[in-house]
């Protein structure tokens, strides 16, 4: 069985998101945690599929479970989709990341980190598929 394991760092300080995906020839686990006070706040599952409008676009059947009280779906629903059409694989993510009192430019920052480790191991699927190293 092969297994890979990457982690992917964005933002400092208060806004920084950590990115642990843990990739496998059949699916992707990704954690990712940030602000002040790393949690879980949610879970997404999202498999890919043959899209409505034809089996050339790619659709993903997503469940979440956030946590009462969480916005972390945010996050974890749209990342989840995002690496199942790029890997073709189903991907489960967990989102835990929280600011104090945390207002429109911190969210904006933090969103932003949160799309930077997902591109950052979007690369990374790329050259592993690329390379078909161990897929």
């Amino acid at each position: 069985m092969l297994v890979e394991k990457r982690t992917f760092y964005a933002g400092k300080d208060k806004y920084q998101i950590i990115m642990l995906a843990t990739i496998t020839g059949n699916g992707i686990v990704a954690q990712i945690f940030g602000g002040e006070k790393a949690h879980v706040g949610a879970v997404a599952l999202s498999i890919p599929g043959p899209g409505v409008a034809g089996p050339e676009k790619v659709s993903c059947s997503t469940t979440v479970v956030p946590l009462l009280g969480h916005k972390d779906d945010e996050v974890a629903r749209p990342v989840a989709e995002e690496l199942a059409k790029t890997w073709g694989s189903p991907v489960v993510v967990v989102a835990g990341i929280h600011i104090d009192n945390a207002g429109k430019e911190d969210i904006r920052e933090l969103l932003n980190n949160c799309r930077e480790v997902t591109r950052a191991l979007i690369r990374e699927l790329e050259g592993l598929k690329k390379r078909s190293c161990i897929f």
